[in-house]
This record gives C-alpha cells, sequence and structure tokens, in this order.
C-alpha cells in the first residue's frame, strides 16, 4: 500500500489547512455557480426577450409582409374576370385651310366607353385559383416563421445560460484552484509536499484558464446569436430554478409522427405550392383553348378622320369576341412543360420536408424523454461525486490520499455538475423543438418555461452538491 504512506509524514497543522481549505474553497465555488452574480437593476426573461424579437426580428414581419403580396395577387386575379370598363373623352379647337379659302375655325367633341366582359378565359380562372393557393401558402409561411421564432428565442435563450452557466463554473473553479496553487506553493517552499504536486496542480490550473478562455467565446457567441433576433443586447437573464419537475413527452412517437404530418406549418405550406403549381399546369394548358368575351361599346363624336367636320354621330356596339390560338411557335406547350416540372419539383421539396421533419420530431422526442433520465442520473452522478470529493479531502487530511486523488475528486464533481446543467438545458431545448416539429409550440408553452425561471435575487440560497 504505498499510495496511502505518500503523505503519512505530511500529516501536521499545515496539511490540515491545506485538506480544510480545498473543500471549504469547492463548497464556496458550488455555491458561486449556482446562485450567480447578476444584478435585476436591469434584466430580461424569456418573455420579455421573446417580446423584443417579435418587434425586431425581420424574418417573422417579412412573412406578413408575403401575406399581403400573397392577397394582393390574388385580388389582382380575381379583377381580371370582373367587367373591365374604359372610357375617353376629346375636345378640340380645329383649323382648317383649303386652298386660298378663308380658315375654317370649329370645335369639336369625341367620347368613347367600352365595357368588355371575359366570359370564357380558363386562363384568368386558373391564375386565379393559383393566386389562392400561393396566399395560403404565405399565410402558413407567415405560422411557421412565428413558431420558429417561439423556438428560436428558446434555443438561444438557454444557449445563453448554458454557456454563461459554463464560464462560470470555470471562471470559478479558475479562482479557487489558483489558491490551491498559491497555498502548495507555499507548502512546496517549506518542503511539505512533493514538486509533482505542484506541477499537477499548476497543469490543472492552465488547463482550467484555456477552457475558460473558450467558454468566454462560446458565451459571446451565444449574445450574439440572442441578440440577432431581438437587436439589443441581453443583460442579466432570468436563471433556471433548481427544483422543477421535468416531465416526460407522453404517447407513442408514431402518432406524434402522424400529428407532425398533418399539423406543421412548414408541410401545409409546401402542399399549397404543390396546389399552385397544378393550377399553374393548368393555366399554362389554358393556352390552347379559345377565348370568349363580350363588348359594348358607345362612341359619340362630331369629328372624322384627321378631325374632319363632320355631323353629330352616335355609335353603339354589342359584340361577342373569339379568340382561337393556332399556332406560336412551340411556346405554349413549351410552357406547359415547364410548368409540369415545377411541380415535379415542388412535390420532391414537400417529400424531403416530410422526410426531414421525420427526423426531426423523433430527434426531439427522444432526446427530451433521454434527458429526463439523464437528468435523474445525473443527479445521483453529483451527490456521489459530493461525496467522494469530501472522502478524499478527509483521506488527504490523514495522509492516505494523494493531491492527485483530490484533484481528480473535485474534477469529477465539477464535471458531474456541468453535465446536470447541459441534461436540463437539454430538455427545455428538445421539449420545445418536439412542440415545434408537431407544430403546436405557442406563447403559452413559453409562458409555462418561462415560469421555470428566475432571477438571481429571487433565489434562495441553495444547498451545495454535498448536501444532496
Amino acid at each position: 500500500m504505498p499510495l496511502l504512506l505518500t503523505y503519512s509524514t505530511c500529516y501536521c497543522p499545515q496539511t490540515k489547512a491545506i485538506a480544510y481549505l480545498f473543500k471549504k474553497a469547492w463548497i464556496g465555488f458550488l455555491l458561486l455557480c449556482l446562485t450567480g452574480f447578476a444584478s435585476t437593476s436591469h434584466a430580461d426573461d424569456l418573455l420579455s426577450i421573446y417580446h423584443q424579437a417579435l418587434q425586431a426580428d425581420p424574418t417573422t414581419q417579412s412573412a406578413h409582409v408575403k401575406v399581403k403580396i400573397g392577397e394582393a395577387q390574388k385580388e389582382q386575379a380575381k379583377g381580371q374576370m370582373l367587367p373591365q370598363v374604359t372610357g375617353s373623352a376629346n375636345w378640340s379647337t380645329n383649323y382648317q385651310t383649303f386652298g386660298n379659302n378663308p380658315t375654317n375655325n370649329y370645335g369639336g367633341t369625341r367620347y368613347y366607353i367600352s365595357l368588355n366582359q371575359t366570359l370564357i378565359d380558363f386562363a384568368k380562372f386558373w391564375n386565379w385559383r393559383k393566386a389562392k393557393a400561393t396566399e395560403s401558402q404565405y399565410e402558413r409561411e407567415a405560422a411557421q416563421a412565428e413558431q420558429n421564432l417561439l423556438f428560436e428565442v428558446t434555443d438561444k435563450y438557454f444557449s445563453v445560460l448554458e454557456a454563461e452557466d459554463e464560464l462560470s463554473l470555470y471562471q470559478s473553479e479558475a479562482e479557487i484552484t489558483g489558491k490551491e496553487a498559491r497555498q502548495i506553493q507555499q507548502q512546496y517552499d517549506k518542503q511539505m509536499v512533493k514538486v509533482t504536486d505542484l506541477y499537477a496542480i499548476q497543469a490543472k490550473l492552465d488547463q482550467i484558464n484555456a477552457a475558460a478562455v473558450e467558454a468566454e467565446a462560446k458565451a459571446q457567441a451565444a449574445k450574439q446569436a440572442l441578440q440577432q433576433l431581438t437587436n439589443a443586447s441581453p443583460v442579466n437573464l432570468a436563471k433556471l430554478k433548481d427544483h422543477i419537475d421535468y416531465k416526460p413527452l407522453e404517447g407513442k412517437l408514431e402518432d406524434w409522427l402522424a400529428v407532425a404530418r398533418s399539423e406543421n406549418p412548414a408541410i401545409a405550406a409546401q402542399g399549397y405550392a404543390i396546389a399552385a403549381a397544378e393550377h399553374d399546369v393548368d393555366q399554362q394548358q389554358a393556352g390552347h383553348y379559345p377565348v370568349v368575351e363580350a363588348q359594348l361599346n358607345y362612341y359619340n363624336t362630331d369629328i372624322g378622320y384627321q378631325n374632319q367636320r363632320t355631323g353629330q354621330l352616335d355609335n353603339q356596339v354589342a359584340a361577342i369576341n373569339v379568340n382561337v390560338p393556332i399556332f406560336s411557335g412551340g411556346a405554349t406547350h413549351q410552357r406547359v412543360q415547364e410548368a409540369k416540372h415545377r411541380l415535379t419539383l415542388n412535390q420532391y421539396g414537400k417529400e424531403t420536408k416530410l422526410r426531414e421533419l421525420n427526423k426531426i420530431t423523433s430527434e426531439a422526442y427522444l432526446n427530451a424523454n433521454a434527458s429526463v433520465k439523464r437528468i435523474k442520473a445525473n443527479q445521483k452522478a453529483l451527490s456521489s461525486a459530493s461525496k467522494s470529493s469530501d472522502a478524499m479531502a478527509t483521506g488527504f487530511n490523514y495522509g492516505v490520499q494523494t493531491l492527485n486523488d483530490v484533484l481528480k475528486a473535485q474534477d469529477e464533481e465539477f464535471q458531474a455538475l456541468q453535465d446536470l446543467s447541459k441534461a436540463k438545458y437539454g430538455y427545455v431545448k428538445n421539449r420545445m423543438k418536439f412542440l415545434q416539429a408537431i407544430g403546436s409550440i405557442s406563447e403559452d408553452n413559453l409562458k409555462e418555461v418561462n415560469s421555470w425561471l428566475e432571477f438571481p435575487s429571487q433565489a434562495k440560497t441553495r444547498p451545495t452538491a454535498q448536501a444532496k
């Protein structure tokens, strides 16, 4: 048992002080990481961030503008099938000279009004149907944009919290390990510890500092991603509470996949895109068919060709116009072929989105439920790691454990705390991703998640991992 005797000669008050420092510092480190530092003088929670994004996100606003465009296009197509009335009026003063005769001066008037009504024009009809389908497509895309924003806000919000927690853990661990390193240096100067112990804790401190630099960059990137939605820097975000009832998603995955296929707005939008493409095929094929219009004209004038003076002329015309396409050089046929190919592209697009939706729904469902199990497992792991860390500190106190054993136990406790944090954030993200996939995510879901948050000043002093 040579390892147990390594520190038998170092059992002294100074060694006890080091062990006591490790234990007290580590407890303080966990408390610091769990409670946070932020002030609530200006703070945001999930709902306030969402409302900021709702006002500032250009993607959602653009989607609503597209709906208005679709409505305007539909009304234009409808208007082409309604009566078309045009009119004109002309008043003129005319000077006419024949040879050496005196100039003849006279006034002239001309009035014209025309009414045209389409009787048979399949191209206009199918264009109107296409415009209606396109409007419905834009409406579903707008709904999709709203649901995407709900998820994106949640995802980016909790990505910031996760990155900030990770950075806080590394910074706090670096501070505590730095104090430990200074104590070890002092003991080494007094020849009370081995040089290997000094190197070990210095190496650990260097690793923590390197990880903290990476974590800080990750936190800044997460904040930038959230700022992209709100156009404002996030400040003092509300944190996730300690005690939340993480419930697994109910129901069978196969049933939820069927719900996603029928309710997801992206799939519905693609369905309307296919309908619009089908109507476009019909519209192009209508280029082969006759067009029939009714026409009513009224014409009144007292001047004729080149404004020659004539008697009063009153002319009324009622007509049926029939236009029959005979040959267009093959252009009409090729327009039909193009429309059919576009229809095929849209059909492939829907199949691609369905497969992607199945994957997203399945992953979100399985990961959310797995996160519930991971949370429980990580809570137990953290409790065990905390007890192990205590035991190692006590063993070091009595000279039966090495400093490396103590540092390893601290690392395991730190990793358990980090894994628990990731599992909690993973549950929230995957749960909201699942709700988005099945097309049922709403602001009410956001309010529910928001109720799981608290500002640091609202949190009671939380127990350390050792007390769990």
